[in-house]
């Protein structure tokens, strides 16, 4: 075999510095100008050997050169961290694979066990606290099965850490006895971290501060840190943001470069912007938006053509003009993934003289966009469809309350416009209004599935204290906007599809074998069925919703029904959207505040120009963007959870009805009924009995009594705790109501506030 060949080398290219997040380019140890052997080579020869294979003796068969040596050593060590090879007592090189290892992610509890999720998948293994003393949440490691715990689970023993995940977390410090340590803020982590009086810079006992870790914990030793920042009293107001912010990692800070590109751009359109657009400054296109929202992604038109149908406009905000693939703003923008919304604060996924400025499709101002311009039938399909660069002029911006006011007649005088600026946008309005009718009808036909639920605002004081948590009550111009976009969505999809270009989906798919069989087994106790077989679509869901929308058990039964479908994730496989009933489905219409919509963009501008974009790390940011949307859920549920139980303070001792919303092994959860928060009642407050959870049934069954508890139950309960430090409400039981079964009440359920939810 010739020497090149043997050694894997793929040819000399230079690649620029950037960022670690960024998925286009190889890992940091691949990108050196080397003829080092590939890991796929690596593993071939490992594999061959048929046995351990030592190390110094594994670099002289490969030729290493020393100056090649470090780097080598590189190649080996960033594979160790994957993975794929590991290094025994005796320095000798091992397949895991063949040491019959799972590689994993630790999943830390409170107790101070854990478990180890197996990165390919498969049952968790437990983690004893002796185990756990080693790690700490989300560290990955390669385990062996080392026998079975007292409940039958599968037990595992840590062979390697492969990489420690953890080097800044948030929490309290205390300082006793001269000995000083920090409780971090994610419970996961339940190990103290210890903070040596010499490393505590000026923290004050008792204050949340950010810590980073010196040294990782150990079979022998704690782990060891040095307080980084301190953020301050822990009721301090927006205190649980800053928590949240660093409990979840989020970027919250603009690098340098970023903040420096942002500066350079203009202030306002530039005539050589227009250039190969379209000027469609003519039309009265507006937003519709929520009363706090700043960030503006879309403006829409619509005119009605007839009896051929009607004329839908969307314009959305042209974000990729600015932002460039692998700049400093497009690489920040990949590191978030999304904007965060706070009660009160906004991350933005872009600087503010973006998502706020140039970009906005503020009122009154220019603005680049790509639209999509569709003719859409009397019966609401969408006959052709056309996208284009344009630039448009903002006829006004509009809030929900305002646009469904006017359409319903209902204006108030303090919030009406000038006449004549309303006159002119009347027809076009209800144009709008006309269309959203006929969509709404395709809507039912095509079998889209629409789960009813409460979404919450939180209302402050001037003193920044919760005044109240209110329902936020969707009108049907909501409900325009959300049609408008969903039409835009498939249009993208549709044309990116039918060009052959690569692009992340927005994939939600119908529910697991198992999940269908508890969803069934549920449903036949109440004498009903889910139609469809063994692979049911939105309509079988739909019809179903359909038939017990009058029950009084309907919140109950919508509850479950809800649960049993998986969750929306981003891919570049398209395995079409359950829930809406697409074959096809994509984010276009908010590329502001979502990084995948920006990629959307892309591609159709690739598209249009003849080009096409190469599929390759798409997977990877798919992955990458669904886990950032996770995390800001997180947060935000957190910050959300904190601020409830605050508020729940001065309510110990008060009496509320509410509806079960959850049903566990250790109680049950009621959401109060008109403030919408949820607490715990233990299964030890349920009364003199031995109950017992039967997970299939959501419910809590008592031995002696017969006594049911059951998700979607009506109960009235008193506020015993609402414990700040933990985020926990506890609840005891004052009497039941009613059951959900002879409930006339729906469910109840308690959602978090979000911004800007217009599409799934």
């Amino acid at each position: 075999m010739p020497h090149q060949k043997s050694r894997g080398r793929a040819g000399k290219h230079k690649i620029p510095a950037i960022r670690l997040a960024d998925p286009f380019y190889e890992r940091e140890t691949e990108r050196y100008e080397s003829p080092l052997p590939s890991r796929e080579y690596i593993l071939q020869l490992l594999t061959e050997a048929g046995c351990p294979v030592d190390a110094d003796a594994f670099a002289g068969q490969l030729h290493i050169t020393e100056a090649e040596r470090d780097l080598f050593q590189r190649r080996l060590g960033a594979m160790q961290r994957d993975g794929q090879l590991m290094l025994n007592r005796k320095r000798q090189l091992c397949l895991p694979d063949k040491l019959d290892l799972i590689k994993g992610r630790v999943e830390g509890h409170p107790d101070g066990f854990g478990f180890v999720v197996p990165e390919e998948g498969g049952d968790d293994l437990y983690l004893s606290p002796k185990e756990m003393h080693r790690v700490l949440h989300g560290d990955k490691v390669l385990v062996r099965v080392a026998g079975f715990d007292r409940r039958g689970r599968r037990e595992a023993r840590i062979v390697e850490v492969l990489e420690h995940v953890n080097r800044f977390v948030v929490g309290r410090y205390y300082l006793e006895g001269g000995v000083g340590f920090l409780i971090a803020e994610n419970r996961r982590i339940n190990q103290d971290i210890l903070v040596p009086p010499e490393n505590a810079g000026n923290a004050q006992s008792g204050q949340v501060v950010m810590v980073e870790i010196l040294t990782q914990p150990g079979a022998h030793n704690e782990a060891v840190g040095r307080v980084s920042e301190v953020l301050g009293s822990f009721t301090a107001p927006g205190m649980e943001i800053e928590i949240a912010l660093r409990k979840h990692d989020l970027p919250y800070v603009f690098p340098p470069e970023a903040e420096e590109q942002a500066k350079k751009l203009p202030a306002k359109v530039l005539k050589k912007d227009l250039t190969g657009r379209e000027d469609i400054r003519h039309l009265p296109l507006v937003t519709i938006d929520g009363e706090t929202a700043r960030d503006f992604d879309d403006a829409v038109y619509c005119e009605s053509l007839g009896r051929s149908g009607f004329r839908l406009v969307v314009a959305i905000a042209d974000v990729s003009h600015y932002v460039k693939p692998r700049d400093a703003l497009d690489s920040e923008g990949f590191n978030r993934g999304n904007s965060v919304y706070f009660p009160r604060r906004v991350i933005p996924m872009l600087p503010e003289a973006l998502s706020n400025g140039l970009c906005s499709l503020n009122p009154e101002v220019d603005r680049l966009s790509m639209v999509c311009d569709m003719r859409i039938t009397s019966t609401g399909s969408i006959k052709e469809y056309r996208f284009y660069p344009a630039v448009i002029h903002s006829h006004a911006r509009l809030t929900y309350n305002q646009v469904w006011d006017w359409l319903s007649g209902a204006a108030r005088p303090e919030k009406a416009e000038p006449e004549k600026k309303r006159a002119a946008l009347m027809p076009h309005l209800e144009a709008l209004d006309k269309l959203f009718r006929v969509l709404l009808k395709a809507r039912a036909k095509r079998g889209a599935i629409d789960f009813g639920s409460t979404e919450t605002q939180i209302v402050f004081d001037d003193q920044g204290k919760i005044k109240e948590i209110v329902p936020v009550i969707r009108n049907d111009a909501h409900r325009i906007i959300e049609e408008c976009m969903l039409a835009a969505n498939v249009c993208a999809s549709n044309f990116l599809q039918e060009n052959k270009q690569p692009a992340l989906f927005r994939v939600h798919e119908g529910p697991t074998a198992e999940k269908l069989a508890a969803l069934r087994g549920f449903l036949a106790e109440f004498g009903l069925d889910l139609g469809g077989g063994d692979k049911p679509h939105a309509k079988d869901y739909a019809a179903l919703l359909e038939k017990i929308q009058d029950r009084p058990d309907h919140g109950l039964l919508q509850t479950v029904m809800l649960r049993s479908l998986k969750q929306a994730i981003y891919s570049p496989d398209n395995k079409g959207h359950f829930g809406l009933a697409y074959e096809a489905y994509t984010h276009f219409t908010s590329p502001i505040r979502r990084y995948p919509d920006l990629l959307v963009h892309r591609g159709i501008k690739a598209v249009l120009a003849g080009e096409k974009l190469p599929a390759k790390g798409l997977a990877e940011i798919g992955l990458h963007c669904s886990m950032t949307e996770r995390r800001a859920d997180d947060a935000t549920r957190d910050v959300d959870a904190w601020l409830k139980t605050y508020f729940m303070r001065d309510r110990i001792g008060d009496e509320y009805n509410g509806t079960v919303s959850a049903v566990t092994s250790f109680g049950m959860f009621v959401a109060i009924d008109e403030i919408f928060i949820e607490g715990l009642v233990h299964v030890s407050e349920l009364g003199q009995d031995y109950f017992h959870y039967d997970q299939a049934k959501h419910m809590m069954l008592g031995e002696r009594t017969g006594k049911k508890y059951r998700l979607g139950d009506r109960v009235r309960i008193k506020v015993m705790r609402a414990d700040i430090e933990t985020s926990k409400i506890d609840f005891s039981l004052v009497e039941a109501v009613e059951t959900a079964a002879d409930s006339g009440a729906p469910n109840r359920k308690s959602a978090k506030s979000k911004a800007g939810g217009r599409q799934k």
